[in-house]
């Protein structure tokens, strides 16, 4: 039996998960803690050992139907003694009977389909370093100067439920830049780039095609004047597996996006860039 005490995280304490998923491997964005906050700060939780962080795990709710885990880390010199699977109850708990979604490392598969976790697709971490483009995507324009309600309506395309807050938050973060392309007034692709530990990530990345794609990333590219770059794509998104190859990236990790039951349907042939693996 673990003797974990299991609390909520304050506020200031999301930095402790993010750091740990560093750790990791997971190379989280700069801004990252301070945009998660926005989400559901009941969602994130920390499990102590004499007053010491030894797990910590995430599991948001974005509304009534849907919830998304994450952060799920034991500190490793208290692995194996059931401290994982008392804050992982106690996340599941907070869900409270709503479809959960994750991202997970492909090893623990079959764990989580113990837990009733299904496998919808792989998630690859695409990576590498890239010159900036000579010019930017013609027709770009700076995310900002689009209607947030169109950048909400394009994303309900591709996340299984509303995130207003989230994206209100992940648009104005610090160091983050977001670009847009118009077709005959309507949104048809959009992205942001955002300095991570190392190096920086472009997501989301949403298209309606790979032209579309390709002009806002060449976009983002530019804002950062090349440099190192990861991009994390659906593997069932053929345009988008090509698109990160053709920009001489390669795969560096991998994960398993599961969910608990039935979510809409999502239009993953326009995710070019997945958000964040933490919370989706």
């Amino acid at each position: 039996m673990s003797d974990l005490r299991i609390r909520t995280m304050r506020p200031d304490e999301i930095a402790i998960a993010v750091d740990w998923a560093a750790a990791e491997g997971w190379n989280p964005g700069l801004a990252d803690a301070a945009c998660f906050a926005t989400v559901d700060p009941g969602g994130f939780l920390i499990g102590e050992l004499d007053g010491t962080p030894a797990a910590t795990i995430s599991c948001v709710n974005y509304d009534p139907s849907f919830a998304f885990l994450g952060f799920y880390i034991v500190r490793k010199d208290l692995r194996g003694r059931g401290h994982g699977l008392a804050i992982w109850n106690a996340a599941i708990a907070h869900a409270a009977g709503r479809v959960i979604g994750l991202d997970g490392v492909v090893a623990q598969q079959a764990n989580y389909r113990k837990s009733g976790f299904a496998l919808a697709h792989a998630n690859v971490r695409y990576g590498g370093s890239v010159a900036a483009p000579d010019a930017p995507g013609a027709g770009v324009v700076p995310l900002g100067a689009v209607p947030l309600a169109a950048v909400e309506a394009s994303d309900r395309t591709v996340f299984p439920a509303p995130r207003s807050a989230f994206l209100r938050a992940w648009l104005g973060a610090p160091g983050h830049v977001g670009r847009a392309l118009m077709r005959a007034g309507r949104l048809a692709a959009w992205g942001v780039i955002r300095p991570c530990r190392t190096g920086r990530k472009i997501g989301p990345l949403v298209a309606d095609d790979r032209a579309a794609a390709e002009a806002v990333l060449a976009a983002l590219l530019a804002s950062a004047d090349g440099g190192e770059v990861f991009l994390d794509v659906p593997s069932v998104n053929r345009d988008a597996v090509a698109l990160a190859r053709d920009l001489g990236l390669a795969p560096v990790f991998e994960t398993a996006r599961m969910y608990t039951g039935a979510i809409p349907p999502l239009r993953l042939e326009r995710v070019f860039g997945v958000t964040t693996f933490e919370l989706g």
